[in-house]
């Protein structure tokens, strides 16, 4: 519908009326379904929780910007990465613009994903792995309508990218779900997409890929290097909180 508007406006870029119907849309049902439907708003994640979850908080606000040095640094080493001029004087106020531009969108795209998705989907009777890959794919495949800007800098067709991009979505699920579990809020995940979103995208216009290896090294979420470092980081915060909570259930049942 987004797109369908945008063209009958003849509208393009990221201030279109049929982006905005695109970003909000879900998280207008997921309003509507907490208000109207029962849902209701006690699993929102509106607390912070900070004190008790300092460690999930840095791990939110460092692992993009250290993802995407490694991944960056991993193509400079192998030389297919070369660094554009610019000082990091030129590219703080970027950093800074992106930043800004991107917190009231990640507010209202993690409201929906990690806000209303991801806890009802943790209520089912399904394993949690199960249900960080179901938000992933539904998370990545809304993304699709507009995946313009990742073709932009990929010399590949559709087909390799949106796979790619999927099992990337799913990866960064691993990660924004298993924080979002520990620290029962959703902040955690603005944080992330926020800081991850304005650092990626300084990168992509400071970092010049060799076309045919853009697929290894993007530091974006269809990277092959990110994905295997976002899934590694997800695994093991899920395999820490298993093994935390095998260790503590048989006290709790000795003491109940």
């Amino acid at each position: 519908v987004g797109l369908w508007i945008d063209t009958l406006l003849s509208q393009s870029g990221d201030q279109t009326l049929g982006m905005l119907i695109w970003l909000g849309t879900p998280l207008a049902v997921s309003l509507l379904l907490r208000a109207f439907a029962g849902d209701g708003w006690r699993d929102l994640g509106l607390r912070l929780n900070l004190r008790t979850n300092v460690s999930m908080y840095l791990i939110s606000l460092l692992l993009y910007p250290a993802t995407g040095l490694i991944v960056i640094g991993a193509g400079a080493l192998t030389g297919n990465v070369t660094l554009t001029s610019r000082s990091v004087a030129e590219l703080l106020p970027l950093f800074g613009s992106f930043l800004l531009l991107g917190i009231p969108k990640n507010i209202i795209e993690e409201f929906a994903w990690r806000g209303h998705l991801a806890p009802k989907l943790f209520l089912l009777n399904i394993d949690t792995l199960a249900a960080h890959v179901l938000t992933g794919l539904v998370w990545g495949a809304w993304h699709l309508p507009f995946l313009g800007f990742v073709l932009a800098y990929l010399p590949e067709g559709p087909p390799t990218v949106v796979t790619r991009f999927l099992i990337g979505t799913v990866a960064a699920s691993l990660v924004y779900g298993e924080i979002r579990l520990r620290t029962d809020s959703v902040w955690p995940a603005v944080l992330m997409h926020t800081v991850g979103g304005a650092f990626i995208a300084t990168l992509l216009l400071e970092a010049v890929m060799t076309p045919e290896m853009a697929f290894l090294f993007s530091p974006g979420v269809e990277g092959t290097l990110t994905i295997a470092i976002f899934t590694l980081v997800g695994l093991g915060l899920y395999a820490r909180r298993v093994s935390a909570r095998d260790v503590h259930e048989p006290k709790e049942q000795t003491q109940s």
